[in-house]
Protein backbone atom coordinates (compact mmCIF):
# COMPACT_ATOMS: atom_id res chain seq x y z
CA UNK A 1 0.00 0.00 0.00
CA UNK A 2 1.45 3.23 -0.92
CA UNK A 3 0.49 6.45 0.44
CA UNK A 4 1.97 8.79 -1.70
CA UNK A 5 1.80 8.55 -5.36
CA UNK A 6 2.76 11.92 -7.97
CA UNK A 7 0.90 11.10 -11.26
CA UNK A 8 2.77 12.88 -14.20
CA UNK A 9 1.12 12.53 -17.60
CA UNK A 10 1.64 14.10 -21.36
CA UNK A 11 5.28 15.65 -20.45
CA UNK A 12 5.83 15.39 -24.49
CA UNK A 13 9.41 15.30 -24.04
CA UNK A 14 9.55 19.10 -22.45
CA UNK A 15 12.39 19.04 -20.42
CA UNK A 16 12.07 22.18 -18.48
CA UNK A 17 8.70 21.76 -17.23
CA UNK A 18 9.72 17.90 -15.91
CA UNK A 19 12.37 19.48 -14.00
CA UNK A 20 10.25 21.99 -12.85
CA UNK A 21 8.09 19.03 -11.32
CA UNK A 22 10.45 16.92 -10.01
CA UNK A 23 11.59 19.43 -8.16
CA UNK A 24 8.54 19.78 -6.50
CA UNK A 25 8.48 18.79 -2.83
CA UNK A 26 5.48 16.46 -2.70
CA UNK A 27 7.00 14.83 -5.58
CA UNK A 28 10.49 14.72 -4.48
CA UNK A 29 8.95 12.65 -1.29
CA UNK A 30 6.32 10.46 -2.53
CA UNK A 31 6.17 6.94 -2.70
CA UNK A 32 6.28 6.56 -6.61
CA UNK A 33 6.38 8.24 -9.12
CA UNK A 34 3.74 6.87 -12.12
CA UNK A 35 4.31 7.86 -15.44
CA UNK A 36 0.69 7.85 -17.46
CA UNK A 37 2.18 8.11 -21.09
CA UNK A 38 2.82 10.74 -24.00
CA UNK A 39 6.55 10.62 -22.81
CA UNK A 40 8.57 11.25 -25.48
CA UNK A 41 6.76 13.01 -28.35
CA UNK A 42 8.29 16.63 -28.03
CA UNK A 43 11.46 18.68 -28.45
CA UNK A 44 13.48 16.57 -25.80
CA UNK A 45 12.53 13.20 -26.05
CA UNK A 46 16.15 11.44 -25.45
CA UNK A 47 16.57 14.09 -22.54
CA UNK A 48 13.56 13.77 -20.63
CA UNK A 49 14.38 9.46 -21.07
CA UNK A 50 17.47 10.07 -19.64
CA UNK A 51 16.58 12.13 -16.96
CA UNK A 52 13.49 10.06 -15.67
CA UNK A 53 15.66 6.35 -16.03
CA UNK A 54 18.02 8.49 -13.60
CA UNK A 55 15.58 8.08 -11.12
CA UNK A 56 15.17 3.83 -11.11
CA UNK A 57 12.89 2.21 -9.39
CA UNK A 58 11.06 5.08 -7.99
CA UNK A 59 9.28 5.65 -11.50
CA UNK A 60 6.29 3.44 -13.08
CA UNK A 61 6.11 3.72 -16.77
CA UNK A 62 2.61 3.68 -18.62
CA UNK A 63 3.10 3.41 -22.79
CA UNK A 64 1.30 6.42 -24.09
CA UNK A 65 -0.18 6.12 -27.74
CA UNK A 66 2.71 9.27 -29.01
CA UNK A 67 5.20 6.41 -27.52
CA UNK A 68 3.37 3.60 -29.07
CA UNK A 69 3.47 5.87 -32.32
CA UNK A 70 7.25 6.86 -32.21
CA UNK A 71 8.69 3.22 -31.42
CA UNK A 72 6.38 2.07 -34.63
CA UNK A 73 7.55 4.50 -36.94
CA UNK A 74 11.35 3.61 -35.76
CA UNK A 75 10.90 -0.11 -36.30
CA UNK A 76 8.91 0.47 -39.85
CA UNK A 77 5.49 -0.49 -38.67
CA UNK A 78 4.76 2.86 -39.99
CA UNK A 79 5.57 5.40 -42.64
CA UNK A 80 3.72 8.45 -40.85
CA UNK A 81 2.87 9.87 -37.78
CA UNK A 82 0.18 12.63 -37.31
CA UNK A 83 1.84 14.86 -35.00
CA UNK A 84 4.13 17.47 -36.78
CA UNK A 85 7.09 16.76 -34.21
CA UNK A 86 7.18 12.93 -34.03
CA UNK A 87 8.84 11.82 -37.16
CA UNK A 88 11.85 13.99 -36.04
CA UNK A 89 11.48 13.21 -32.16
CA UNK A 90 11.77 9.39 -33.10
CA UNK A 91 14.64 9.83 -34.64
CA UNK A 92 16.47 11.21 -31.44
CA UNK A 93 15.79 8.27 -29.57
CA UNK A 94 18.60 5.91 -28.77
CA UNK A 95 18.16 2.12 -29.19
CA UNK A 96 18.46 1.59 -25.23
CA UNK A 97 15.42 4.15 -25.86
CA UNK A 98 13.33 2.22 -28.05
CA UNK A 99 13.74 -0.81 -25.93
CA UNK A 100 12.37 1.10 -22.84
CA UNK A 101 9.43 2.07 -24.80
CA UNK A 102 8.19 -0.73 -26.07
CA UNK A 103 8.95 -2.91 -22.90
CA UNK A 104 6.29 -0.35 -21.02
CA UNK A 105 2.77 -1.69 -20.50
CA UNK A 106 -0.74 -0.18 -21.56
CA UNK A 107 -1.96 -0.09 -17.97
CA UNK A 108 -1.14 -1.33 -14.40
CA UNK A 109 -2.59 -1.15 -10.87
CA UNK A 110 -1.50 -0.31 -8.10
CA UNK A 111 -2.76 0.08 -4.03
CA UNK A 112 -3.06 3.96 -2.44
CA UNK A 113 -3.46 4.55 1.06
CA UNK A 114 -7.64 6.24 0.57
CA UNK A 115 -8.15 5.41 -2.91
CA UNK A 116 -7.72 1.59 -2.69
CA UNK A 117 -6.50 -0.49 -6.13
CA UNK A 118 -5.99 2.47 -8.22
CA UNK A 119 -5.99 1.73 -12.62
CA UNK A 120 -3.68 3.98 -14.32
CA UNK A 121 -3.50 4.31 -18.10
CA UNK A 122 -2.99 6.58 -21.19
CA UNK A 123 -6.02 7.11 -22.61
CA UNK A 124 -8.78 4.27 -21.24
CA UNK A 125 -8.34 0.97 -19.26
CA UNK A 126 -8.84 -0.55 -22.94
CA UNK A 127 -7.13 1.33 -25.42
CA UNK A 128 -4.52 4.32 -25.55
CA UNK A 129 -5.83 6.73 -27.58
CA UNK A 130 -9.75 6.61 -27.05
CA UNK A 131 -11.05 9.96 -26.15
CA UNK A 132 -13.17 10.72 -22.88
CA UNK A 133 -13.82 13.57 -21.34
CA UNK A 134 -15.18 15.47 -18.07
CA UNK A 135 -18.67 16.19 -19.52
CA UNK A 136 -18.65 12.46 -21.54
CA UNK A 137 -21.83 10.60 -20.67
CA UNK A 138 -22.54 7.90 -18.48
CA UNK A 139 -23.04 5.14 -21.31
CA UNK A 140 -19.57 5.82 -22.54
CA UNK A 141 -18.06 5.38 -19.09
CA UNK A 142 -19.79 1.96 -18.61
CA UNK A 143 -18.33 1.28 -22.15
CA UNK A 144 -14.79 1.81 -21.06
CA UNK A 145 -15.14 0.47 -17.89
CA UNK A 146 -15.91 -2.63 -19.40
CA UNK A 147 -13.99 -6.01 -18.09
CA UNK A 148 -12.88 -3.99 -15.04
CA UNK A 149 -12.41 -5.84 -11.32
CA UNK A 150 -14.54 -5.08 -9.58
CA UNK A 151 -12.30 -4.12 -6.59
CA UNK A 152 -10.54 -1.30 -8.80
CA UNK A 153 -12.82 2.02 -8.06
CA UNK A 154 -10.64 4.89 -9.14
CA UNK A 155 -8.74 4.72 -12.53
CA UNK A 156 -6.48 7.63 -13.82
CA UNK A 157 -6.14 8.08 -17.61
CA UNK A 158 -4.12 11.19 -19.40
CA UNK A 159 -4.35 11.68 -23.06
CA UNK A 160 -6.73 14.88 -23.26
CA UNK A 161 -4.15 17.41 -21.33
CA UNK A 162 -6.58 18.95 -19.61
CA UNK A 163 -7.45 17.84 -15.59
CA UNK A 164 -10.39 17.01 -13.65
CA UNK A 165 -11.77 14.97 -11.17
CA UNK A 166 -15.25 13.09 -11.50
CA UNK A 167 -16.98 10.10 -10.51
CA UNK A 168 -18.60 7.87 -13.15
CA UNK A 169 -20.64 4.65 -12.72
CA UNK A 170 -19.10 4.79 -8.59
CA UNK A 171 -15.33 5.17 -9.60
CA UNK A 172 -13.41 7.97 -9.45
CA UNK A 173 -11.96 9.31 -12.06
CA UNK A 174 -8.61 11.64 -12.49
CA UNK A 175 -7.04 13.48 -15.58
CA UNK A 176 -3.74 15.21 -13.80
CA UNK A 177 -3.79 17.06 -17.10
CA UNK A 178 -0.39 17.70 -19.29
CA UNK A 179 3.32 17.93 -18.19
CA UNK A 180 4.89 19.69 -21.01
CA UNK A 181 1.46 20.80 -23.54
CA UNK A 182 -1.09 22.41 -21.54
CA UNK A 183 -4.52 23.00 -22.89
CA UNK A 184 -6.39 25.67 -21.30
CA UNK A 185 -3.75 27.58 -18.54
CA UNK A 186 -0.22 27.60 -18.30
CA UNK A 187 1.93 25.45 -16.23
CA UNK A 188 3.02 22.02 -15.87
CA UNK A 189 -0.29 19.91 -14.62
CA UNK A 190 0.36 16.68 -12.35
CA UNK A 191 -1.67 14.96 -9.62
CA UNK A 192 -1.19 13.79 -6.12
CA UNK A 193 -2.60 10.72 -4.87
CA UNK A 194 -3.38 9.58 -1.25
CA UNK A 195 -5.34 9.39 1.02
CA UNK A 196 -7.33 11.80 -1.56
CA UNK A 197 -7.19 13.54 -4.88
CA UNK A 198 -5.14 16.82 -5.15
CA UNK A 199 -4.68 18.29 -8.48
CA UNK A 200 -1.55 20.71 -8.71
CA UNK A 201 -0.06 23.02 -11.34
CA UNK A 202 3.56 23.80 -10.99
CA UNK A 203 4.33 27.69 -12.71
CA UNK A 204 7.83 28.06 -14.10
CA UNK A 205 9.68 30.53 -16.12
CA UNK A 206 8.38 30.40 -19.54
CA UNK A 207 10.57 32.58 -21.48
CA UNK A 208 13.38 30.93 -19.69
CA UNK A 209 11.77 27.70 -20.96
CA UNK A 210 11.62 28.93 -24.52
CA UNK A 211 14.80 29.57 -24.63
CA UNK A 212 16.31 25.96 -23.36
CA UNK A 213 13.90 24.18 -25.71
CA UNK A 214 15.30 26.72 -29.02
CA UNK A 215 19.11 26.56 -27.77
CA UNK A 216 19.06 23.00 -26.73
CA UNK A 217 16.38 21.05 -29.30
CA UNK A 218 17.32 21.08 -33.58
CA UNK A 219 13.57 20.81 -34.25
CA UNK A 220 13.28 23.04 -37.36
CA UNK A 221 10.19 25.20 -35.95
CA UNK A 222 10.67 24.54 -32.35
CA UNK A 223 10.20 28.60 -32.01
CA UNK A 224 6.91 28.54 -32.64
CA UNK A 225 6.21 25.12 -30.97
CA UNK A 226 7.63 26.37 -28.08
CA UNK A 227 5.73 29.42 -28.14
CA UNK A 228 2.26 27.69 -29.22
CA UNK A 229 2.31 24.92 -26.29
CA UNK A 230 4.64 26.63 -23.09
CA UNK A 231 1.98 29.42 -23.40
CA UNK A 232 -1.30 27.48 -23.97
CA UNK A 233 -2.44 29.13 -27.00
CA UNK A 234 -4.82 25.79 -27.54
CA UNK A 235 -7.76 26.89 -25.26
CA UNK A 236 -9.55 24.38 -23.04
CA UNK A 237 -12.98 24.84 -24.78
CA UNK A 238 -10.91 24.42 -28.24
CA UNK A 239 -9.42 21.40 -27.15
CA UNK A 240 -12.81 20.25 -26.32
CA UNK A 241 -14.51 20.82 -29.24
CA UNK A 242 -11.66 19.31 -30.81
CA UNK A 243 -11.88 16.17 -28.78
CA UNK A 244 -15.88 16.18 -28.12
CA UNK A 245 -16.82 14.19 -31.27
CA UNK A 246 -14.36 11.67 -30.43
CA UNK A 247 -16.19 10.56 -27.42
CA UNK A 248 -19.20 9.05 -29.33
CA UNK A 249 -21.80 11.52 -28.24
CA UNK A 250 -23.13 12.00 -31.23
CA UNK A 251 -24.15 8.36 -31.66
Amino acid sequence: MLNRVAVLSDIHGVLPALEAVLAEPDVSTADRIVLTGDITAGPQPAQVLDLLTSLGDRVIWISGNADRELLEYRRGQRETIPDPIAPWAAEQLREDHLDLLSSLPRSLSLSVNGLGKVLFCHATPRDDEEVVLVDSRLDRWQEVFNGLDADIRTVVCGHTHMPFVRLAHGRLVINPGSIGMPYGRTGAHWALLGPGVELRTTHFDLQAAATQLSQDSSYPDITEWADYFLHARATDADALTAFAPRDGRDH
